[in-house]
């Protein structure tokens, strides 16, 4: 075992607080990653608080994990000492089941063991990735190309395989209209990622606040949800909505902006139940769909794309220090678009 520095949680919704946790030797398939930056993810705060249900305290969050390899176990063949390696939301599953082997770890029928808040296989808690390094099995690593800065790649992998996975999975592409319900840290990145891939792309926010951020980001409309003239204006008109908001909405309003056969896609995960009127999917053979993040290979795909494209996160840099204060701005919806932790200060 060896301790190294960390950011943790010591109790249900407790502020974050500087200590060190140990992190197993390198086995024979595994690879140590100096972690160089760490992506704060609003899926951090609804662990950290409980709010999808009970925590493993202490708790280290983190998820979107991006750094140097310096060591490989003897069995290692895809990474080597020197290496650009990248961690998301899984480090393991059970490899046997029809997910697994077909390339879809993230829906392991025995359940994925997620990078932090989990119980690995050894039996001891998963610790994420505010912290200085992490072990992980060499299949559950992904490669971070050349031309992505780890710094924007980092929140790629959750916010930018969250979105893409769901995007390829309904073809988003030349032809279809994509609308990206909510611009944060999901959404900013489902713009790109639509655009990039060729749709025609509309973000449907609260207010036209960040239209300006939007269009920018490769969005071809902007409208405001607070305005019902909106709901009028865009009734039946779009193949695919992608939702990455984490708050209740009304989903037969939603519903209603999608065209015959059109998919209304959950990627934000509210903490309370919704209610629906069946009619609203009746009319139009509408699909209300979930989607969570993508397999191993899917990661790996989604960040050659980017790299291909240009894209990177659009992030702010903090220091540990401010991790307290930057969960608050997340709350807020105060953050344009990731908040990143240089790693090097905790």
């Amino acid at each position: 075992m060896t301790t190294v520095a960390a950011y943790a949680v010591p109790a249900p919704k407790a502020p974050l607080e500087r200590t060190t946790i140990e992190r197993r030797e390198v086995g024979e398939f595994d690879v140590l990653i100096d972690i160089k930056f760490a992506g704060i993810c609003h899926s951090d705060i609804h662990q950290a608080r409980e709010g999808w249900g009970e925590g493993i305290f202490p708790m280290v969050p983190g998820h979107e994990i991006a750094g140097i390899v310096t060591e490989v176990g003897s069995g290692v063949t895809r990474f080597q000492v020197g290496d650009r390696a990248g961690v998301g939301c899984m480090v393991d599953s059970c490899r046997e089941c029809e997910n697994c082997k077909a390339g879809l770890e993230q829906y392991c029928v025995k359940g994925n063991i997620q990078t932090y808040n989990a119980i690995g296989v050894d039996g001891t808690p998963t610790y994420g990735g505010y912290s200085t390094h992490i072990v992980v099995d060499e299949n559950y690593t992904v490669r971070v190309p050349d031309g992505i800065s780890l710094d924007e790649a980092a929140p790629l992998l959750c916010a930018g395989i969250t979105t893409y996975s769901p995007l390829k999975h309904w073809n988003a592409g030349p032809g279809k209209k994509v609308a990206v319900l909510g611009l944060g840290g999901l959404g900013h990145m489902g713009v790109k990622i639509a655009h990039a891939l060729g749709a025609e792309v509309t973000v449907l926010s609260q207010s036209l606040r960040k239209k300006d951020d939007g269009l920018k980001l490769g969005a071809d409309h902007y409208y405001a949800t607070s305005d019902p003239k909106t709901f009028e204006e865009l009734a039946g008109t779009f193949d695919i909505i992608l939702s990455t908001v984490s708050a209740p909405l009304d989903f037969g309003a939603y519903l209603s902006l999608l065209k015959t056969d059109g998919a209304l896609v959950n990627v934000g995960a509210p903490e309370e139940p919704i209610s629906l009127n069946l009619f609203a999917l009746l009319n139009g053979r509408k699909t209300l769909a979930g989607s969570g993040i993508g397999g191993i290979q899917e990661t790996q795909e989604m960040l050659d794309f980017c790299a291909e494209h240009g894209l990177g996160a659009e992030i702010e840099l903090i220091t540990a220090s401010e991790i307290n204060e930057a969960y608050e701005r997340v709350l807020a919806s105060d953050v344009r678009y990731r908040f990143v932790i240089d790693t090097a200060t905790i």
